[in-house]
């Protein structure tokens, strides 16, 4: 054999491998078909890039080998690989689109539980506003009752005092009476609400007159010693008469009367500004005017022993 000939002949044989070898590889397409429907979705580009990327490799070193003509089982090994990258990036994906439905789920949750929680401790610090707002009106209001009821102790104690007080001045009072009516029991001497009143009858005077008879100054002297013994007595000398004749004239001699009994008592040394005089005349009378008997009972004159000074006065 020539070398010409044997040259050709190796020219025609590399041809007829080169043409024996196939330019496409079934399980090569499925997979590149598979890693395209992948890079399409965006939920596998947005949670799995990391394994996609690997995908790509995969298909390149796949498509690589048929391209170098290497066998087909070792084009079909790689493009097993690339289709197994391919459910890797997908599976990822889907796992973690689980995953993230999962945690917004749970973040929901927690957010309603959050709100819910919100809710009760916003409740329950309305609910302690008001009870701490009770209980403080509730305070203030035991504290006013508190203070009105110190108020109204202290002053029933003092109405109590001031009882006690008066039934002390009346105590005295009634002691210092009896005392003056005994003194004055030969004058028939008796007590009134105005206090101890002695009744000097007409014997005292003339009729129609108002000087005093010689009689009448034993009585003038007891009433006067009864000054002496208490300095600080004081009475009210009234003048009464009966009915008959002139009202006006009546009164002037009622009061004439008065002034009598007065100006006796001054000269036996009682104080004249612890002495007073009222002329009633006809008025007020203690009996019937009908009467002689009555009649003479109108005509009088009237010590009315006033109480003085820590004494209760029975006006």
């Amino acid at each position: 054999m020539t070398p010409r000939f044997a040259l050709l002949s190796s020219a025609v044989a590399v041809l007829a491998a080169c043409s024996s070898m196939p330019d496409r590889n079934a399980a090569l397409d499925q997979a590149r078909s598979r890693y395209e429907l992948a890079q399409a979705n965006p939920q596998v580009q947005a949670l799995a890039a990391d394994e996609l990327k690997r995908a790509d490799l995969a298909l390149r070193v796949a498509q690589q080998a048929l391209s170098d003509g290497q066998t087909l089982a070792n084009v079909d090994h790689l493009a097993y690989l690339t289709d197994q990258r391919v459910t890797i990036a997908q599976d990822v994906a889907s796992s973690r689109a689980a995953q993230a439905v999962v945690a917004g789920a749970a973040a929901e949750r927690d957010q309603m539980r959050l709100a819910q929680r919100t809710r009760e401790v916003d409740a329950a610090q309305r609910q302690l506003g008001v009870a701490q707002q009770t209980n403080a009106q509730k305070s203030a209001e035991l504290a006013l009752a508190e203070q009105a009821n110190a108020r109204k102790t202290a002053e029933l104690a003092e109405a109590d005092a001031a009882a006690q007080r008066s039934q002390a001045r009346l105590a005295r009072r009634d002691e210092r009476l009896g005392e003056l009516a005994s003194q004055l029991q030969d004058l028939n001497a008796r007590k009134t609400d105005r206090g101890i009143v002695v009744t000097l009858g007409d014997v005292l005077f003339d009729t129609g007159r108002w000087q005093l008879l010689p009689d009448a100054a034993r009585n003038m002297e007891k009433l006067a010693a009864v000054f002496r013994r208490d300095p600080g007595r004081r009475a009210s000398i009234e003048g009464y008469t009966d009915s008959v004749g002139d009202a006006g004239a009546n009164h002037e001699l009622s009061e004439r009367r008065a002034n009598s009994v007065l100006g006796a008592l001054v000269s036996l040394g009682v104080a004249a500004d612890h002495l007073s005089t009222r002329a009633h005349g006809e008025a007020l009378p203690t009996a019937s005017n009908a009467t002689a008997v009555g009649r003479q009972l109108n005509r009088r004159v009237e010590i009315v022993f006033t109480p003085q000074g820590d004494e209760v006065s029975m006006k």
